[in-house]
């Protein structure tokens, strides 16, 4: 985010910038959506206060969203609206876990999952999840890490944010497997389920678990950053709980955006956020075939989401003299081109320090420029 600070005011300034730097879509809502929310805005409609869990008409949507993604039944009492997929993390970890609570996580991963943690008092156990594990985590891991001290969740991702990777339905199976075996209580992120490039959407955990949490999100798919609405998916035990604390943290979610959100279970909705994702298939492509000349390396298979993760030891070792970390080559890379790259600190905190993030939500155009940029500055 102090990159974004930073791009922000470069462009301001008048700048030329391509923010690579953040997970966000720059097509915006979908056109049913945004049609949507004008009207909520002057018909009438009560927008004052939802229930906790929010509107029975978005409930609803979301209920049939899954018959028809994943053909699995979900009824609308266990589905809560929430602020964006962070309030449902927030509710999820506060009702899951008490301070002191071993939580697994993959490491490279989202910062905010061990930071919120961290914030609540839980131990984060990081799983090292390079290469030779496709980062992801895997039964071995875990087991490894149950023995040094009984965990109580593991924390999955897939498509994941840095990597991109994917993890299998077979593998999928064998992680919720062990973890029910062994009292651990899975949450699964799939807020970027939709986006990929390996002819699958992305398998949810609840298709091998009804006692899974899923956490999902307008933002990324549907390119609804701003409106702040995401959902959690809680088994059956869970329901009032968590009522207990949304309804403390924040009472309900934005009521407006979930009206709007409606439309975006729309043929029309869909078809915009389809085209979308082939834009990032081609900037993918633009970053793969430059690959080589660009000095990355050890990059973590970019199956879905729009990230693509790699180690930058080669241009490091090449680089100006004093620029020895992923943050200062960013930086200078910024300062240089107005190109934004996020360095691997947030995600990785023993390799990040050699690792950028690239964020393809720019779409191809703007990513094949940036590359050029990149290449020319490396020269």
């Amino acid at each position: 985010m102090n990159i974004v600070a930073q791009v922000q005011e470069m462009a301001r300034s008048g700048r030329d910038t391509i923010a690579m730097c953040l997970g966000e879509p720059t097509q915006g809502a979908p056109a049913p959506v945004r049609r949507r929310a004008a009207e909520v805005l002057t018909d009438g409609t009560n927008l004052g206060y939802s229930a906790v869990f929010g509107i029975p008409e978005l409930r609803e949507a979301i209920a049939g969203h899954y018959r028809d993604w994943y053909g699995v039944d979900i009824p609308t009492e266990r589905i809560a609206i929430t602020t964006g997929s962070s309030g449902a993390f927030q509710t999820a970890f506060l009702t899951c876990f008490d301070p002191g609570d071993r939580v697994a996580l993959a490491r490279p991963g989202y910062g905010a999952y061990k930071n919120i943690l961290a914030a609540l008092g839980c131990e984060i156990v990081e799983l090292d999840c390079g290469g030779d594990h496709g980062f992801q985590p895997t039964v071995d891991l875990l087991e490894q890490a149950h023995a040094e001290a009984p965990l109580k969740g593991l924390m999955l991702a897939s498509p994941a944010n840095p990597t991109g990777t994917m993890i299998t339905g077979e593998h999928l199976g064998e992680l919720i497997s062990w973890c029910r075996d062994h009292g651990v209580q899975v949450i699964s992120d799939e807020i970027y389920h939709g986006i990929s490039y390996i002819g699958t959407r992305g398998e949810t955990a609840l298709s091998h678990d009804d006692d899974a949490i899923v956490i999902s999100s307008f933002s990324k798919y549907w390119a609804m950053t701003g409106w702040r609405l995401g959902w959690a998916i809680l088994p059956e035990p869970l329901i009032r709980p968590a009522q207990n604390v949304s309804g403390n943290l924040s009472l309900c979610a934005p009521v407006p955006a979930q009206y709007a959100a409606v439309a975006a279970f729309t043929d029309e909705s869909y078809a915009e956020c389809e085209t979308a994702v082939e834009s990032f298939a081609r900037a993918r492509k633009h970053v793969l075939d430059a690959t080589a000349d660009l000095g990355f390396s050890d990059m973590a298979p970019p199956d879905g989401a729009f990230y693509m993760y790699a180690r930058i030891d080669e241009i490091l070792a090449r680089a100006d003299s004093g620029i020895d970390t992923a943050a200062g080559w960013c930086e200078a890379l910024l300062a240089a081109t107005g190109v934004a790259l996020a360095p691997g600190n947030d995600f990785d905190s023993v390799n990040g320090s050699r690792s950028v993030r690239l964020s393809l939500a720019v779409g191809a155009e703007k990513t094949a420029e940036a590359i050029d940029r990149i290449l020319d500055f490396m020269k």
